[in-house]
């Protein structure tokens, strides 16, 4: 069974590009597409996917605030921040915890490793 894997990012084309990339995956598969923080906690609760990619800048809730409000309630889903901010991501991975990895937007080919990584199938 392909893991199931959620996207956030307030911005089409990036959501559209995220699909994509999975759709010629076997292994992972998009479960659910958000467009804002609060709509991300809302589906990842309805969907429990099996890894979840955030961006750091979205309305409602930013990614790190979605992903602390997520790991109260899935502590054991990894959650990738996938942000063009990514100095300043890695610097909050290391003291928030609530992040798994970054993964600058510069580098989307990295992408699919982190997935492998912290989800493998």
């Amino acid at each position: 069974m392909a893991k199931r894997v959620l996207v956030a990012d307030d911005n089409p084309l990036i959501r559209k590009m995220l699909c994509r990339l999975f759709e010629v995956e076997e292994d992972y598969g998009i479960c659910a597409e958000a467009a804002d923080g609060e709509q991300a906690i809302e589906l990842a609760l309805k969907h429990r996917p099996d890894l979840i990619i955030l961006d750091l800048a979205m309305p409602l809730f930013n990614g790190l605030e979605a992903a602390h409000k997520i790991k109260k309630m899935m502590p054991h889903v990894p959650i990738i921040l996938f942000t063009q901010h990514a100095k300043v991501g890695i610097t909050l991975l290391e003291t928030n915890g609530t992040i798994d990895r970054t993964v600058s937007k510069s580098d989307p080919g990295s992408l699919m490793e982190s997935v492998r990584s912290l989800a493998p199938a």
